[in-house]
């Protein structure tokens, strides 16, 4: 007879099979599961059982015997035993030019009721590296956006990233759909991340139209989705910038917005048991943010760019929070939306003192750089001295320099002003300032 000591042995020595495990744990969002050790690793897929259906999730943490997870989905309805199974390999995408006119969700899925999307090539990870830095090229020739506030004071480059910085309610997403419809580009690929559900119909249908679409793949996160699907639209949107730019194409990636990433990122740290730091947001949300925006920009030699316009909505219109410092220190620009300007009805509500491009000043040629240092240096003076203008604490004739502010000033503005079926193009902008700023003081009283 066999002793059982052998028998015990010998089970032991049997390299189990852990591509199976059980929920023991479900706490708010976090599921833990149990019986993958040694085979689940951060980021891997599980597949979870539960009365209304499989609900797929990450693994975001590791402790012991336990996988901590995430679902992409509603986790209602999974119990405390429920099988989970290890699904082989990571999260990829496979692209293709068919993707071209679709909605996809956050793991690739269509959202807009035309069937199946077309198999794709080669599967590309969702979550990539940017190319690196010493072999990159360089950002390339001045884009047109036919806003006029950009293409006069802070030009886009094609291989640039811009931020667009502003609070709630003061036109944000509108100067986002000015730029989707006018600025020139092979491919637009636009994240909606953790916006308004009625956004989406809004923008494709009166922003986008017809043609934008066809020449868009337009990815769709909204806020109240899990964190885990808001934050994998984020990186979903990049991946499928980076297909159209491996193949050479010059891509427009518009993500609106940064800020619902990184309250994403922050709720999935928080989950998972890290500290809050500066109001709350967790230390992986900065190591994630330079990580999702490095990806944009040019691609090797020989490849295409990806333009990026990413929009940053700021906590109670305060320009210096965590998150909108972060980003300004990220990218190669930034543009300052105020609510005093949209207040004043003037849209798009840019402020241009504010706002910055670090391409200029080659993106300008020496003619355009005098105007706008000519313009600038006006509405600087008459900002300086709007108060007392108001008060009628000025007297005309002072100053010569403030007379020609309050004379130019009111001019400039009225031709930021902008439609938003308006373009224009940035030839005739330049036109219309220089010949503003060419015309003979008078007295502006």
């Amino acid at each position: 007879m066999t002793d059982l000591s052998d028998v015990a042995a010998a089970l032991r020595r049997i390299d189990p099979d852990r591509r199976h495990g059980r929920v023991v744990a479900v706490r708010g969002a976090l599921i833990a599961v149990e019986g993958l050790m040694g085979a689940a690793r951060i980021g891997s897929r599980i597949r979870i059982q539960s009365p209304a259906g499989p609900v797929e999730a990450e693994v975001t943490g590791l402790e012991r015997s336990v996988a901590h997870c995430l679902p992409f989905s509603d986790p209602q309805g999974i119990a405390s035993g429920a099988h989970a199974d290890l699904i082989a390999g990571q999260f990829t995408l496979r692209p293709s030019d068919q993707w071209l006119g679709r909605i996809v969700d956050g793991l690739g899925r269509p959202i807009d009721a035309r069937g199946p999307l077309p198999p794709g090539g080669q599967p590309m990870p969702i979550k990539a590296p940017p190319p690196p830095a010493s072999a990159r090229s360089r950002v390339g020739a001045k884009l047109e956006t036919g806003v006029t506030a950009l293409d006069l004071f802070a030009p886009l480059c094609r291989g640039q990233r811009l931020g667009l910085f502003a609070g709630s309610g003061v036109g944000k997403s509108t100067l986002l759909s000015m730029l989707a419809r006018w600025t020139a580009c092979d491919v637009a690929v636009i994240g909606l991340i953790g916006e308004r559900g009625r956004e989406l119909g809004d923008f494709v249908a009166d922003d986008l139209g017809a043609d934008g679409l066809q020449r868009s793949v337009v990815v769709c996160a909204t806020s109240d989705e899990p964190a885990l699907m808001r934050r994998q639209a984020a990186w979903t949107t990049l991946a499928i910038a980076e297909y159209f730019r491996d193949r050479g194409r010059n891509v427009l990636c518009l993500m609106d917005s940064v800020t619902r990433f990184a309250m994403a990122q922050r709720e999935i740290g928080l989950t998972g048991g890290e500290p809050p730091t500066t109001k709350g947001y967790t230390p992986t949300v900065f190591a994630e943010l330079p990580r999702l925006l490095e990806r944009a920009g040019p691609g090797l030699p020989g490849q295409g760019s990806i333009t990026g316009l990413f929009t940053v909505l700021v906590d109670g219109d305060d320009h210096n929070e965590p998150i909108a410092d972060a980003v300004r220190g990220i990218l190669d620009g930034h543009i300052v939306i105020t609510r005093r300007i949209a207040e004043r009805g003037r849209y798009p509500a840019i402020d241009v003192l504010k706002s910055v491009s670090r391409t200029l000043p080659q993106a300008h040629d020496a003619e355009q750089n005098r105007c706008r240092d000519a313009a600038r240096q006006l509405l600087l003076t008459y900002g300086d001295m709007e108060e007392m203008i108001r008060l009628g604490a000025y007297r005309h004739g002072t100053d010569p320099q403030v007379d020609s502010a309050m004379l130019r000033a009111p001019q400039i503005e009225a031709l930021l002003h902008q439609p938003r079926h308006e373009p224009r193009r940035a030839a005739e902008a330049f036109a219309a300032l220089a010949k503003l700023l060419e015309e003979p003081d008078g007295d502006p009283l």
